[in-house]
């Protein structure tokens, strides 16, 4: 115990010289020796602090705490932390809980802080209205809630405070002081006397009167004095800054409720009575004098360099009676009440805000720099329309406000659900309560972007509505592209011409549309002192929000999502269609499907955003952001592929695209009746990609410092820049082959073994000149060739990061393999075929091949016009395309694809086919023409959809064994989309044409509609099959139902051919299941009647033969439903004029002629025999009745 008693001292007595020493370095007078005095008057101030709260556990010292330095404190504290000499543990374990569920409380520090209470600036020199806490080694911005004016330059302890170091936003890297309680001074403040006379005052009545005056009042100064019902905002501009306050009666009648005088005050000394003023009480402003605002159309109140500010006491004022007619009420300068109706402008529904008072609590921080915060959990509260720099470096959850004169918007629209609170000048945001909360991590893009932030509203104008999209649209770009692909800093970043933000340029062409036309800078004194009130946010109207810029993950998923919601089997195949159907067909039909989203589909319509970058994996062009790639399927213009490889690492922008699903579905749904079951989907896969043209993008070139550091390799995401040193050679690309895997020698350092496929690809060109070094910023001139003789040909073979390159090389373009590094010799002369066998360099012409390395780059070097090259895609001739001379069998065209279809089905072999209608300039009617495509060739490439224009190079053309001409993917196949599907598809009508015009011209149309004569029945088939195995069900069951037929489900089909003639020609016309009722003239309850007979023969079929009918089923003939079938056959209702919607039965095609000549009798009076044409043969497409039951064929009596 007596040990504890002598340590106690020591401890004292430690703590009291390292106290000395600090008061005599940190705070003592500089250049003066040591003072005694002074150095107790500041230990005897902290030990009465620290003895008033009554449990100091008998120390009469804190021997807790040390003194910290404003030096110290900036340099060492890196961390949130507060310190309560006057508080208790007790009272601080109270007090800390405040800060939870959501935030972590201040921690707290035993120091003891000591300093001058000033508003002059020790960096800048100046006053501006902060206050700052002082000692010898520095300065400390602080906040304080009641500010005491004669407190200023005064040695205060302050017991009670926090500390914030700089926040990353804070450019000048000082963090600040929140003083919690008032300061204890360390001497006695000096109390001014009261004055020995009362002050002659003037209340705002009077002063108001005597404004219009002036000429009486010239070069004299007033004393106003008054209640504080008005504090506008603290503005600072680039000559002053200043404020602006309102003073009204004290108790105001009904007359003179209206009443108000405004007061400028300018003068740098006085600003600090911004933080001083408290709305409500009473003030008396001395020495005031009228001045006229440039720009201001009234005279206003200002103060001078002598002028002071006090609280109005009754016993030291006395109004001041004034002579003459100042009292005359004058109704032009009282203020006009606002209408808060809501009125119909140009651009809709306008609405005023309301102007109001509100004191609240900070619960949230939606956007630091945007100035956007939340109320009491329930209101939105923007302060971008003031200059709120300093008040935002306190705001946090937990700190009190009061808002004097903020407007309320309701139902702004652009996203914001809830009503928001906005101040503008003419409003004063005023710190009411600290907050014990330790401030949150701030995400990099709630850290940055502040500059920018108030370019939209400073410069732009944008109203409330759009200004609260912009920004949420700015989180959204920025969380989309930083940091993984773009810097915080750099995106968010300031705007000037020099420099453009890249943020604000995405923004821009929605800005442009929505943005006042007129943007007329904001005048300060106007917006404060005019009645009524006029400011950006006096008027609104509700914004729908334009677009949204969604994650290109979020995206995918969507169209995704959205395809498969809309994939309904039975939509796919309507019946009566798919009534008659086997499972094969069925499924087939149903195996591939796609869906396009245009960004109208999407509420709110989207806007496409990323980095286009080139995959090595997939040899596509692909979108990226920070949530992954979206490939996509790009075009210059129409017709205009993409061959600038400077387009890679290009930020790109567009509102229209087309969003594409393509849907692949293997399943095994046995008939018609189950499309409602989703159970017989045994699997399914999607491909989404993008398609849009460049001429409709903003393209965005980014600089290479704009790049996070953690971005990806060049390969996949950065834009191609060229080298410091490097060489690189010309090369003229004449052909180009299709991107595939391929199996590839390995090199002679690698591991034994199969040769793996690798994607990969071939072009073909010669070499334009030698290899070329890097001089400076260009290039030298060309090496001289070894063998000028020497064919330049030869064959690029690009496998691993090279394949990047496939969607920017095109037949015809001259481009610049530059390799970066050291020269090499020869790196572009490797001769031989070590790569690949003699064959291939055999095909193309060419006696050597060469490995593009990965790190080569590409450059688009020049037109094809400076070399002479023709632009026009080579196209083979229609006669060569459709002859059956295969000598050539490679053929080129373009075409438009009609329709796509997929086999993918177990027992069938997986393959693609698309029906194209050529496209020709000669013919009026395009032919057309079916493409197959199969492994290795699968999956197609992007772009292929029914509508799309395509360009095909090197097909190889095959005849089949019923003389039709299609085309299949070989390894030399190019393909090029020239257009997109249309994003509305009209349905021309068919041409409606005579017979005859089939047989006189080649190029006929495929599709058409004639009006015709039926003019007998020529077969007739009904039947049900096996829907698997399509064997025939008599009693609807399967003949080879058993291990080979597993199915029970039967299906009806049906065929029924005519000969029709429309005084031109004749034609035979095949028409298969439901087009036959229409043909027979039956209705749908007819028809399904006449299929129910047919179930238990299994099959009926009548061949029509002179002069009658022939059974050939199991049936007789005198069996009731082949004589009722008979007679139906060769009735009026069969034999009669229709309109008839056909297609060719057989494409069209040079290889056999129709049919010769055939000679026909006639029966005109006389027998007539003539040759004439042979029949046409078309399939049925529709049949309706004619609208002139007439017969209107000649050759009605022919037999």
């Amino acid at each position: 115990m007596a040990a504890c008693q002598a340590q106690a001292p020591s401890s004292e007595q430690a703590w009291l010289e390292a106290a000395q020493t600090f008061i005599q370095e940190s705070l003592c007078p500089t250049g003066k020796g040591p003072n005694v005095q002074f150095t107790q008057s500041v230990i005897d101030c902290v030990k009465t602090v620290w003895l008033s709260q009554g449990k100091n556990q008998g120390f009469t010292l804190p021997l807790s705490y040390s003194f910290v330095s404003v030096q110290n404190l900036r340099t060492y504290q890196h961390l949130p932390c507060c310190s309560h000499l006057s508080w208790s543990s007790i009272a601080y374990q109270t007090w800390a809980p405040e800060a939870r569920p959501n935030g972590v409380p201040l921690p707290r520090e035993r120091l003891l802080l000591v300093g001058t209470l000033t508003d002059l600036s020790e960096e800048q020199g100046c006053r501006n209205g902060s206050l700052y806490v002082r000692d010898n080694t520095g300065s400390l911005g602080c906040e304080l809630i009641d500010l005491d004016l004669s407190w200023l330059g005064h040695l205060f302890l302050f017991p009670s405070w926090s500390y914030l170091p700089p926040a990353r936003w804070n450019s000048s890297k000082e963090g600040h002081l929140e003083l919690w309680e008032a300061p204890v001074p360390v001497f006695p403040l000096t109390i001014s006397p009261d004055p020995l006379t009362p002050i002659p005052v003037l209340y705002p009545q009077i002063a108001s009167c005597l404004l219009r005056h002036r000429s009486k009042l010239r070069g004299e100064k007033q004393n106003l004095a008054g209640k504080l019902i008005r504090l506008s905002a603290l503005v600072k501009s680039k000559k002053k800054a200043y404020f602006i306050l309102s003073l009204g009666e004290l108790s105001p009648t009904v007359s003179q409720a209206i009443n108000h005088v405004s007061i400028i005050v300018q003068i740098p000394a006085q600003l600090v009575w911004h933080r001083a003023l408290w709305p409500g009480k009473a003030y008396v402003l001395t020495q005031l004098r009228v001045s006229r605002i440039p720009g201001y159309h009234y005279c206003v109140w200002m103060t001078s360099s002598s002028s002071h500010l006090m609280l109005l006491e009754p016993g030291r004022v006395q109004e001041l009676e004034l002579e003459g007619p100042f009292l005359e009420a004058d109704s032009k300068s009282h203020p006009t009440s606002s209408n808060f109706q809501d009125k119909k402008g140009p651009k809709g529904l306008m609405r005023d805000s309301r102007l109001l008072n509100y004191m609240g609590t900070v619960t949230d921080v939606l956007n630091e720099p945007a100035g956007l915060y939340e109320l009491d959990g329930q209101l939105g509260l923007c302060l971008a329309y003031q200059q709120f720099r300093a008040l935002r470096r306190v705001i946090r959850p937990g700190v009190r406000l009061e808002l004097q004169d903020v407007h309320l918007l309701q139902s702004v629209g652009g996203g914001t659900t809830r009503p928001v609170l906005a101040s503008c000048l003419r409003g004063a945001v005023l710190l009411r309560g600290f907050s014990c909360q330790k401030p949150g991590r701030q995400s990099s893009h709630q850290a940055h972007g502040a500059f920018l932030y108030e370019q939209l509203v400073w410069e732009w104008q944008l109203g409330l509505p759009l200004y609260l999209w912009a920004v949420k649209a700015l989180e959204e770009l920025a969380c989309k592209l930083c940091p993984h692909l773009l810097r915080h800093k750099q995106f968010l970043q300031h705007s000037s011409p020099r420099n453009p933000s890249l943020g604000l340029q995405l923004l821009a062409p929605t800005l442009d549309a929505l943005a006042p036309s007129s943007r007329s800078i904001r005048n300060a004194h106007t917006e404060i002192l005019e009645e009524p009130h006029h400011c950006p946010l006096q008027k609104y109207a509700r914004l729908q929000i334009p677009y949204s810029f969604p994650a290109l993950d979020t995206l995918e998923k969507e169209g995704r999502c959205r395809a498969w919601a809309s994939f309904d089997p039975k939509v796919l195949l309507p019946l009566p269609e798919a009534a008659h159907l086997s499972t094969c067909q069925l499924n087939n039909r149903l195996a591939w499907s796609w869906l396009c989203l245009l960004p109208s589909a999407f509420h709110p319509a989207k806007a496409l955003v990323g980095v286009l970058v080139a995959s090595s994996h997939k040899g596509c062009l692909q979108l990226r952001d920070r949530s992954g790639s979206l490939s996509c399927v790009l075009l210059a213009k129409h017709s205009q592929p993409l061959t600038d490889p400077q387009l890679v690492g290009c930020l790109i922008r567009t509102e229209k695209f087309q969003l594409v699903v393509e849907r692949d579905v293997r399943s095994n749904f046995p008939s018609w009746k189950e499309l409602g079951m989703t159970g017989f989907i045994q699997k399914q896969q999607s491909r989404v990609y993008v398609q849009f043209f460049l001429e409709d993008a903003l393209i965005l070139p980014v600089p290479r410092s704009f790049h996070h550091s953690s971005s990806p390799p060049q390969t996949e995401s950065t834009g191609v820049e060229g080298p410091h040193i490097g060489q690189s050679r010309l090369f003229l690309l004449s052909h180009k082959e299709a991107l595939m895997k391929r199996n590839f020698c390995a090199s002679s350092g690698a591991t034994s073994g199969l040769p793996k496929p690798t994607l990969s690809f071939h072009v073909s060109g010669c070499w334009l000149g030698g290899t070329q070094r890097k001089e400076g910023t260009g290039w030298g001139p060309p090496e001289p060739l070894t063998d000028e003789s020497k064919d330049q040909k030869v064959l690029l073979i690009f496998l691993g990061s090279s394949v990047r390159w496939f969607e920017f090389l095109h037949p015809g373009q001259v481009y610049r393999f530059v390799a970066p590094g050291p020269a090499t010799p020869k790196l572009f002369e490797v001769e031989g075929s070590s790569c690949t066998s003699q064959r291939p360099l055999e095909l193309a012409g060419c006696v050597s091949c060469l490995t593009v390395q990965d790190e080569w780059t590409l450059e688009l070097e020049s037109s094809p016009d400076v070399l002479g090259i023709p632009k026009a895609l080579p196209e083979s001739s229609l006669t060569n395309l459709l002859s059956a001379n295969l000598t050539d069998s490679l053929v080129s065209f373009s075409a438009a694809i009609l329709s796509r279809i997929m086999w993918n089905t177990e027992d069938v072999r997986r393959c693609v086919k698309l029906t194209v209608s050529i496209e020709t300039v000669d013919s009026e009617f395009p032919p057309r023409l079916d493409i197959y495509i199969e492994d290795p060739h699968l999956p197609p490439p992007l772009g292929l959809l029914p509508g799309a224009r395509v360009y095909f190079y090197q097909l190889e053309k095959r005849v089949s064994r019923s003389h039709n001409v299609y085309c299949c993917f070989r390894s030399s196949t190019y393909v090029q989309v020239l257009s997109f599907p249309p994003e509305t598809i009209v349905s021309a009508p068919l041409p409606h044409i005579y017979l005859a015009e089939l047989q006189q011209s080649s190029c006929g149309p495929f599709q058409a509609t004639a009006s015709c004569h039926v003019v007998s029945v020529v077969s007739l088939q009904l039947r049900w099959v096996c829907a698997h195995c399509t064997s025939v069900c008599p009693q609807g069951k399967c003949l080879r139902q058993g291990p080979t037929c597993f199915t029970q489900t039967s299906i009806s089909q049906a065929s029924i051919r005519l000969l029709v003639e429309d005084g031109t020609a004749e034609a035979m016309v095949t028409c298969t299941d439901y087009h036959v009722a229409a043909a027979l003239g039956l209705c749908a309850n007819e028809w399904s009647s006449l299929l129910e007979f047919v179930r238990k023969p299994g099959r009926v079929v009548l061949q029509f033969m002179e002069p009658g009918a022939q059974l050939e089923s199991s049936a007789k003939t005198e069996d009731p439903l082949t004589l009722y079938l008979h007679t139906l056959c060769t009735s009026p209702s069969v034999l009669r004029p229709i309109v008839l919607s056909f297609e060719l039965e057989r494409k069209p095609s040079n290889i056999t002629p129709l049919e010769p000549p055939r000679l026909q009798r006639f029966q005109c009076g006389e027998p007539l025999l003539t040759r004439v044409n042979p029949r046409l043969r078309l399939a049925c497409l529709s049949i309706q009745e004619s609208e002139n039951p007439i017969s209107l064929g000649a050759f009605a009596s022919s037999c």
